[in-house]
């Protein structure tokens, strides 16, 4: 029996590296490269934000052509579809401060004056993103309050009568927004407000039957603050 053991050990010990021989080399495999993961940026959600920036009125306007400051609030709710785009809803208010310019003088001493300083609008937009990056168009609904209209002749004030107060009309515009935390975004915008015109049916007779136009061009910086409704900003693998 021990020779017989004897025997078969080096049989196995003799057939092992030509067994080992026969088997294929092992392949060596790399690991896999990192790959950081792919961020996603939601804009779902409703936001609330602030804004500061410059009213212009357009040509032939009351309020001549010089600038003023406006500063107000905004809020809305953004939806984010198809991966890439954004369809949302608006509302925001302003104040518009400063002077408004001089005026228009007519013949005989009559001098007329134009200023608003409440502006606001509804509208709806509709943007296309990409990663925190967001451009958008709006249009909707405008109003504005307190167009303080004067007419005078030699200085002093004198009744007259307009085709209305033209307080409603319509908005257009467009912006930039960026979204630099889950949060918070920063945005800079362009509106243009118009609310028809207006023309005098009474008062001075230089003055009876002038004509002008209600509008404004507005350039602003916003920030909103997100609440994130569809989720924060996610990391996809």
């Amino acid at each position: 029996m021990k020779k017989l053991l004897l025997g078969a050990a080096a049989c196995i010990a003799f057939a092992a590296p030509a067994f080992a021989a026969d088997l294929p080399a092992r392949t060596y495999t790399k690991a896999p490269a990192y790959t950081a993961p792919e961020v996603v940026y939601n804009w779902t959600g409703f936001y609330i934000g602030g804004h500061i920036g410059g009213a212009f009125p357009g040509d032939n306007s009351l309020e001549s052509s010089n600038g003023r400051f406006m500063g107000g609030v905004q809020g809305g709710f953004d939806y984010q579809f198809a991966t890439n785009w954004v369809v949302g809803a608006e509302a925001q208010y302003s104040w518009l401060t400063g002077n408004s310019g001089n005026g228009v003088a007519f013949p005989g001493g009559t001098l007329v004056t134009g200023n608003t300083d409440q502006i606001g609008s509804v509208t709806g937009r509709l943007g296309y993103t990409w990663g925190p990056t967001l451009l958008y168009a709006k249009g909707g609904y405008a109003w504005r309050g307190n167009d303080n209209i004067g007419v005078s002749l030699g200085g002093v004030p004198v009744a007259f009568s307009t085709t209305g107060d033209h307080k409603d009309g319509y908005t257009v515009g467009a912006g930039l927004e960026y979204m630099f935390t889950p949060n918070w975004s920063v945005k800079g915008e362009y509106q243009y407000y118009n609310f028809g015109s207006t023309t005098f049916t009474g008062g001075p007779p230089p003055i009876i039957g002038a004509r002008f136009r209600d509008d404004e061009h507005t350039v602003k910086l916003g920030i909103n603050y997100r609440f994130g409704w569809g989720g924060p900003v996610a990391a996809r693998y």
